[in-house]
C-alpha cells in the first residue's frame, strides 16, 4: 500500500534547512571545542561563541518551522474557515449519507 505524502511549502523546507545548517554549524562547533580543550589552544574561546550563536541558531530555526507550518496550514485552509478541522484530512472520512451543516 502507497501512501501519498504531501510536500512541504516552500517556507516550512527552507526554514528546515536552515535548521539544518545551524545545527551541523554547532556540532562543528562543539567538535572544535573538544579538541581545542584537550589540545590546550586558544581556538577554544572563539569555538565555544560559534556554539553558542549556533544553538541560538537552532532553536530560532525549529521555532521558525514551527510558525511557518502553522501559516502554510492557515493559508491551506483558506479565509473565513468556521474551525481549525475544516481544512483538515476529516473532510475525506465523513460518511456518505452525512452532509454538512448548511451555513448562512
Amino acid at each position: 500500500m502507497s501512501t501519498v505524502r504531501r510536500r512541504l511549502p516552500d517556507e516550512v523546507r527552507a526554514a528546515a534547512v536552515r535548521a539544518g545548517l545551524s545545527f551541523s554549524l554547532m556540532l562543528v562547533a562543539l567538535i572544535v571545542a573538544v579538541l581545542a580543550s584537550y589540545a590546550g589552544t586558544t581556538l577554544l574561546t572563539p569555538a565555544l561563541v560559534v556554539m553558542a550563536i549556533g544553538v541560538f541558531g537552532t532553536a530560532w530555526g525549529l521555532l521558525e518551522i514551527l510558525v511557518s507550518r502553522q501559516i502554510a496550514a492557515q493559508r491551506r485552509r483558506g479565509p473565513n474557515s468556521a474551525s481549525p478541522l475544516d481544512g483538515s484530512r476529516e473532510r475525506g472520512r465523513r460518511p456518505a449519507g452525512h452532509r454538512a451543516p448548511l451555513q448562512g
